[in-house]
């Protein structure tokens, strides 16, 4: 009877663990404590041309790259020691509460609703609502003209078809994908009529498909893309809003914005005020 109830309890101290281990696998360290150990742990886009895509070669450029590794090394930490993961939309609040990274980087639009579960530094750019149509298509010209059951298509996670829905054309048909790329490829074949996200990673993808696709009309929302920690992590949160100011200030930020987007015709947005609520 020991020796059963001895194993009964080496059985659940041993669930105990896997389930304490399980639960993201993250770390409980601070990003400004993970810093001072020489490493960092990024959230990032992988598919979003001239702000954040993965290589063939397995590395990174674009403007959200930039920005990530400009506040590391002012965290203190050089770039070769920064592991860039995968995070998608649906996903980073989550990556960063279970500390499974260190802060998020990711055309991350700051709003009251995820205030309630993460913390931002920022904005480090003034983003805006728009369309990406087909070349050829001459019908839709802004949010109004999505109507008749049109198919939009957006990401999982992210509030950009759900706000033409409720305050422009209440027939539109949402088609919800896991990534933008995926929404471009689905734009391309013809199986949605447009993808609505900000313009900036609009702009992105019109370049990549020169001839093919196109943005439509004006941006019609303000997105305050800003950079994604742990809530109540203060300190970090300081730090980093430091570090986006100090990149505004010594050029880096506009010399980042040319390198990406000066070929495509985009016209980036002007520099914006930090935030430190």
């Amino acid at each position: 009877m020991r020796i059963t109830r001895a194993l009964q309890i080496g059985i659940g101290a041993l669930a105990v663990a896997v389930a304490a281990t399980g639960c993201g696998g993250g770390s409980s360290k601070t990003a400004t404590e993970h810093a001072a150990d020489g490493k960092l742990t990024i959230g990032v886009k992988y598919d979003q041309p001239g702000l954040s895509l993965r290589n063939k070669d397995g590395s990174f450029a674009g403007f959200d790259i930039d920005v990530a590794k400009y506040v590391a090394g002012k965290l203190g930490v050089s770039e070769d020691k920064i592991t860039f993961k995968e995070a998608p939309s649906a996903q980073r609040e989550t990556l960063i509460q279970n500390g499974q990274v260190d802060f998020v980087v990711g055309t991350y639009s700051i709003t009251d609703q995820r205030k309630e579960k993460v913390d931002f530094a920022g904005p480090y750019y003034l983003a805006g609502q728009g369309l990406l149509i087909r070349s050829d298509n001459t019908s839709i010209t802004g949010p109004e003209s999505l109507t008749g059951g049109k198919k939009l298509c957006s990401v999982k996670g992210s509030t950009p078809a759900q706000n033409i829905q409720k305050n422009y054309a209440n027939d539109v048909q949402l088609q919800e994908y896991d990534t933008y790329s995926l929404c471009v490829e689905a734009l391309k074949s013809g199986a949605v009529d447009a993808l609505t996200t900000d313009d900036i990673i609009l702009a992105g993808f019109a370049a990549q498909n020169p001839g093919q696709l196109k943005l439509a009309g004006k941006p019609f929302t303000t997105e305050k893309y800003g950079i994604g920690v742990k809530k109540g992590d203060t300190e970090s949160r300081g730090k980093i809003n430091d570090a986006i100011e100090s990149m505004i200030n010594d050029g880096a930020w506009k010399a980042s914005l040319d390198k990406n987007f000066g070929a495509t015709g985009f016209q980036p947005s002007a520099p914006p005020q930090v935030d430190r609520y």
